[in-house]
């Protein structure tokens, strides 16, 4: 797959299904690492690499998430073309929930066949929200990044790291503040809402708001944890992901 956009983190591309991984603001492909490597081994897990960060540090980071999601689209339809026959689901946690949403919605107005089920983490629907994150200053960033806890937060104490990450956080978060709903028809792909029992940015009623975006089959997993869950209920959570991805599989 293209170098640029996505990222392996196993030693080969299984045959079996393809997750394509989102991951949350300010983050970067390498979130989704322990995941890609806990998933059976016949699946091609890859990870998208947002610009701005890590190997992409010095490509100026989106700062709208439609023009992202317009990028991250037509790089994976090349990919899905070249591999029509593979099924395929996306994940997306926290802001990748949703581009993963916007994504999949931008691919079913295409030719190729749509992804097979969206899982979508530790966000509400695209509906809710409404949150002014692109007023934010630096310090409101950081403070709700703080909030939101995660692995990343000794990165954000030393002033040298805190030069390379603040960019991108900033531009995610723009991006998430002038995102805007403007309707449109549901998804039929399978949703999956996957959410931390106490994340401080959803509740639980939150996850059921994704509910009216789909006409598939809808499910909400719940796990112990705040809004970085994922992180400490790994094989939890690479269990849902191979119960629905391989339920999808096998009905296609």
């Amino acid at each position: 797959m293209n170098s640029t956009w996505f990222r392996r983190f196993t030693t080969a591309a299984g045959d079996g299904p393809r997750l394509v991984c989102f991951p949350h603001a300010g983050g970067s492909a390498t979130a989704f690492k322990d995941l890609a490597r806990a998933l059976p081994a016949d699946f091609d897990v890859v990870c998208v690499q947002y610009p701005g960060r890590q190997d992409r540090y010095n490509e100026a980071p989106f700062t709208d998430l439609t023009a992202l999601v317009e990028a991250v689209a037509g790089e994976l339809a090349r990919e899905l073309a070249a591999d029509r026959g593979r099924p395929y689901a996306l994940f997306g946690h926290s802001m990748g929930a949703l581009v993963a949403f916007e994504t999949a919605r931008l691919l079913a107005r295409g030719e190729l066949p749509g992804p097979q089920r969206l899982f979508l983490s530790g966000r509400g629907g695209p509906d809710t929200g409404g949150i002014p994150y692109h007023l934010y200053d630096d310090d409101d960033v950081l403070a709700d990044v703080r909030r939101l806890g995660g692995t990343e937060q000794a990165m954000l104490e030393d002033p040298d790291i805190l030069d390379l990450v603040l960019p991108a956080l900033r531009a995610d978060y723009r991006a998430l503040g002038t995102y805007s709903w403007r309707g449109g028809e549901p998804l039929a792909a399978a949703v999956t809402v996957l959410t931390g029992d106490s994340d401080p940015m959803m509740t639980v009623q939150d996850a059921q708001t994704w509910r009216a975006h789909t006409t598939g089959d809808f499910a909400v997993e719940v796990f112990p944890g705040g809004h970085f869950y994922l992180f400490d209920q790994l094989e939890r959570v690479a269990a849902a992901v191979t119960e629905g991805l391989l339920t999808e599989a096998a009905a296609s």
